[in-house]
């Protein structure tokens, strides 16, 4: 019996909101709008699989 490791592939990001320059942690494959803590502005929108980032993103996390 061969047992196949599943690699999680699922990832958080830290990004910088380009309005405020706020940093905070996203799940990449956010199923919801993400919006900056601070100032409000949309900083990830999901996109069926991967959210779309629309800000800097700064590190990855796995």
């Amino acid at each position: 019996m061969v047992q196949q490791s599943r690699k999680n592939r699922s990832r958080f990001v830290k990004v910088k909101c380009p309005d405020c320059e706020n940093e905070q942690i996203v799940f990449e494959k956010a199923s919801t709008v993400v919006d900056c803590v601070v100032c409000g502005k949309v900083l990830a929108e999901p996109a069926g699989g991967k959210a779309q980032i629309k800000a800097d993103i700064l590190e990855t996390y796995e």
